[in-house]
């Protein structure tokens, strides 16, 4: 197999199979939406051309494509980032050359971490000279000689391995960064047990946020039982602050997964004095204390031999470790930390136990997807921490994010509220009430035998909050609301008499001519105005300008809901064009919808667009006329199931081109509708409104209803 070279002439890789990428990987690799790279590749002509194809798809050389990407600056992605991703792009490719994934993964790794501590590239040596380096460097063999030891073939190998982890390294600001990059290569490697029984990123960075690592003094004791490949260990080291002097501790039964956590904390800066990883399940205090923060994910059971007993007797055994004012954060099964359990049983008995020794500080239940790989697999986490007797506040935060989606910023606010919580020193802050949860006694959970450790209601505090104490302003004010509408509806059903069209048979003498959007936007009766690409994170309830998209014009969401603020257009969206007074917003994705946008100001988002009627235009063309016509051809011509797109396009779409005065007669009749429509429209939302705002305050006992409200047909 030959070894491609890359432009400086370094052998790389010793396939070529895996420098093929097609649209969806240039997208991933240059963090834009997956149309662009298609774009790209027809509208400028050095964009580099298709190496082969396969199943009729294009394919490219990666390298090519990355210079590419950042020679024009185009995308998203750093070029550093860039640079790396083609490398690890490719990585699948060793799979073929004799080195299995774990091996690969263990003689990278070994490689950066050697080059990081004698601050040298490692390409530049022969293999020989690499091995007497790493034979001095680990002369017990503790973390790196047998990874590198273990390499077949390593005359071809080898310099091809050194290579890649200069190249590696030389992208990435830190040699930590290139070994994480390694890491997070794992799962494409194939190398799953690396990766199988680990928590997804954004959940180890929360772990170590609700562990306050950022609060400790200096030289303290963290610490991770099974600890896997450390990448809890790792988020603990990234939350300190630089400079902390803290000690790491570490115990993992796997001896290969020992070794890969030393060279991974070794590589960060962490020196040997100041880290112990241990080849088993006991961490080592005897010779550094017990740890001031301990965290650890428990390892996953599968649901038929799982225990919630065997379970929480793993967690009492971590609290062993803790002294006072120490901390300890655990990610377990939830059918154990969180849920029911059988009343009086082996497990609730334990479980309330840590209730009466004041260790249970925090129950938080998570929502799936906690582990990547146990796509089913229902988590919580406990906080735990030893307080003195007479210390204690005797209470427990409750929270439920069960519901909520496993992102940063919802994982920011519950790493907030238990910062708050730990600041009061366990007691609550009555400035401040915790979202998705409750502080409820301790005492009150341990009576209850077998009930889960979940909110149930709302805790005594939350009564005081402006939300639920502005809920019977809030309700009145609907309430009148409705009563304004009611009185707009009977005085204009008073006013105009019931709804008439005068709508009859056309006479046949009277055909009616037809015409398409494209005639009318030839004609120039119509002009065409495109939607705009708008990032979801920058869409929210409270800016100035309202967004039309197809969740709008569908009923999938209010109009209003969905603006972007003014700031954001003049920086980022300068090139935003809003809506006249009288634009039709059409889509066709996923179905056909067309809104009038009577006041204008608004954005559409694609794949929205808009159609504007030309205030000249002779014969003249209506909105809602043209709006409610396109409705009526496009339900004609709609898309079958399985098909694409629809048969026919909106542009082809055939409508009577009415004359002025029929025109005129026809509109009228529409801005009625539209009117009582509008009103009825207003009516339901208040009506759901007012029922939305109810339940909230039934469900969680802050509300309830003093007088029956007369009905219709009952007896006094």
């Amino acid at each position: 197999m030959s070894n491609p070279t890359p432009v400086d002439g370094s052998p790389i890789l010793p396939g070529t199979l895996s420098w093929r990428i097609g649209y969806a990987e240039i997208a991933a690799l240059a963090q834009v939406k997956r149309p662009v790279p298609t774009t790209w590749s027809r509208r400028h002509s050095d964009f580099p051309a298709p190496v082969t194809r396969e199943s009729g798809s294009p394919l490219f050389n990666a390298r090519e494509v990355v210079d590419w990407l950042v020679r024009t600056g185009r995308g998203n992605a750093e070029p550093r980032r860039l640079r790396a991703e083609a490398a690890l792009h490719t990585l699948s490719a060793w799979r073929s050359s004799g080195l299995s994934a774990p091996a690969l993964v263990g003689a990278l790794t070994a490689l950066i971490c050697l080059r990081q501590q004698y601050d040298a590239p490692v390409s530049k040596h022969a293999w020989g000279d690499l091995l007497d380096q790493a034979a001095d460097f680990d002369a017990e063999d503790t973390f790196l000689l047998s990874e590198l030891r273990a390499v077949p073939d390593p005359d071809r190998l080898g310099p091809a391995l050194g290579a890649l982890a200069d190249e590696l390294t030389e992208a990435a600001y830190t040699p930590a960064e290139a070994f994480d990059w390694v890491l997070e290569a794992r799962r494409r490697l194939g190398s799953h047990d690396l990766a199988i029984d680990e928590p997804t990123p954004v959940v180890a960075r929360a772990l170590a946020a609700l562990a306050g690592v950022d609060t400790l003094v200096n030289e303290s004791v963290l610490a991770t039982p099974y600890a896997r490949s450390g990448d809890l260990l790792t988020a603990l080291h990234s939350a300190a602050p630089e400079d902390s002097g803290h000690t790491y501790l570490a115990a993992e039964p796997d001896p290969t997964l020992a070794r890969l956590v030393r060279r991974r904390m070794l590589v960060r800066g962490v020196f040997e004095f100041s880290l112990d990883v241990t080849e088993g399940e006991e961490l080592s205090t005897d010779d550094w204390g017990d740890p001031d923060v301990l965290v650890c994910a428990l390892p996953y059971e599968a649901g038929e031999t799982r225990s919630a007993y065997q379970a929480l007797e793993r967690i009492q055994d971590l609290t062993d470790y803790l002294a006072d004012g120490s901390t300890a954060v655990v990610l377990g099964p939830a059918d154990a930390l969180i849920r029911p359990l059988p009343r009086h049983g082996d497990a609730d008995r334990l479980r309330r136990s840590f209730l009466d020794k004041g260790l249970l500080k925090a129950a938080i239940s998570l929502p799936d997807g906690a582990f990547a790989y146990r796509p089913g697999y229902r988590t919580a986490v406990w906080i735990l921490a030893r307080t003195p007797k007479d210390e204690r506040a005797g209470r427990v935060l409750l929270a439920d994010y069960s519901a909520q989606p496993l992102t940063e910023p919802v994982l920011d606010v519950l790493a907030e509220d238990v910062a708050i919580w730990r600041a009061s020193d366990w007691r609550g802050d009555r400035r401040h009430q915790p979202r998705h949860a409750a502080i409820v006694p301790a005492k009150e959970l341990d009576d209850r035998p077998g009930s889960g450790f979940t909110p149930q209601h709302r805790s005594p505090e939350a009564r005081y909050t402006s939300a639920v104490v502005e809920r019977p302003a809030r309700i009145a004010d609907v309430e009148r609301h409705l009563a304004e509408l009611d009185e707009r509806v009977t005085r204009r059903a008073d006013t105009d008499g019931s709804l008439k069209t005068g709508a009859v048979l056309r006479p046949e003498d009277q055909p009616v001519r037809r015409t398409t959007v494209r005639r009318l936007l030839k004609d120039r009766r119509l002009r065409r105005r495109p939607g705009h690409r708008i990032a979801s994170e920058h869409l929210s309830p409270d800016g100035h300008y309202a967004v039309i998209g197809p969740e709008e014009i569908l009923g999938s969401a209010r109009f209003g809901s969905r603006r972007i603020d003014r700031g954001l257009v003049l920086t980022a969206y300068e090139h935003i064009q809003f809506t006249e007074p009288g634009d039709l917003v059409i889509t066709a994705s996923p179905r056909f919808g067309v809104h009038v946008d009577a006041e204008g100001l608004s954005v559409v988002v694609t794949p929205a667009r808009i159609l504007r009627v030309h205030p000249d235009a002779d014969p003249p063309v209506r909105p809602r006329v043209l709006a409610a016509l396109l409705r009526a051809a496009a339900s004609e011509h709609g898309r079958t199931s399985g098909a694409v797109r629809a048969s026919r396009g909106i542009e082809d779409l055939s409508i009577p081109d009415l004359g002025r005065e029929e025109l005129d007669r026809y509109e009228a009749v529409l801005a009625e509708i539209e009117l009582r429509a509008e009103l009825l429209r207003q009516q339901a939302e208040a009506l759901d409104d007012l029922a939305r705002i109810t339940a909230a305050g039934m469900a969680d006992g802050t509300l309830s209803i003093q007088n029956l409200p007369e009905l219709p047909g009952t007896d006094d």
